[in-house]
């Protein structure tokens, strides 16, 4: 599978902000800037730091693969175009400070939280909201807290959640032809021009729960988390299945 390189004419100028897995760079073109994806791992709030060789490759071109797939079903995403192995060209977006978690099977935290077993499937995808804050290790908040903190009006946050809701039922049928369980996963908005919503940061094994459908094996970022070993080989084979190309990395 060939992809295609994005066609923009702009030039890259300085970095306007690093985070834990990504630079993101000013352009040429005020609203547009580049996404450069590195391969520094973090978990629990960078409290666990290491590095996933490759890691920046898959994410990078995973999820331009899967934002291609997305705005094919009409979802808008901030994917403008593949720059490089590690470079995307994207729309510049005022993120709001809220992650959106889609869940379709009890793990992580929801396991601690509801004392309910690692694995056991959601009947109705549950949607929760965090606020985006390392400081504060990115808590639990409802809608009350987001009206309070006015990180979004009500009609911002209602079409967060039914595009969250809109995006796994793309995503999860389309994972689980390739045998990947999409068992939860996050989400970022941000506003763009005119103040338009669009999905943007990145969907990959970083992000998302996969497991293989016939074993449950983990093949995503909790191998890291865990220390369960075996952490680029799954990333890879998460790629294989998505995206059908080797990364060479």
């Amino acid at each position: 599978m060939k992809h295609e390189e994005a066609t923009v004419n702009v030039e890259q100028r300085g970095k306007l902000y690093e985070g834990k897995a990504k630079i993101v760079y000013a352009t040429s073109d005020r609203n547009l800037v580049v996404q450069y994806f590195k391969d520094d791992a973090t978990a629990f709030n960078a409290l666990k730091k290491g590095t996933i060789v490759g890691k920046g490759v898959v994410n990078n071109r995973m999820s331009a693969t899967l934002f291609r797939r997305l705005a094919k079903a009409g979802v808008p995403t901030h994917y403008v175009g593949t720059l490089s192995d590690r470079e995307m060209l994207c729309r510049r977006l005022d993120i709001i400070k809220i992650e959106t978690i889609v869940r379709n099977v009890v793990a992580g935290s929801l396991a601690k939280r509801t004392g309910l077993e690692e694995g056991t499937p959601i009947t109705q995808p549950i949607v929760e909201l965090y606020l985006k804050s390392d400081a504060l290790g990115d808590p639990m908040i409802n809608e009350d807290h987001v009206r309070m903190l006015r990180l979004a009006t009500p009609a911002e946050l209602a079409w967060m959640k039914r595009t969250a809701l809109r995006i796994n039922a793309v995503l999860r049928p389309h994972m689980l032809k390739r045998d990947l369980i999409l068992v939860d996963f996050k989400l970022e908005f941000g506003r763009g021009a005119g103040r338009k919503l669009y999905l943007g940061d990145e969907i990959s094994p970083d992000t998302c729960r996969l497991w293989d459908r016939a074993t449950r094996e983990k093949l995503d970022k909790d191998r890291f988390r865990r220390d369960l070993g075996g952490v680029e080989d799954a990333y890879q084979e998460v790629y294989r299945r998505l995206v059908g190309e080797p990364t060479d990395a």
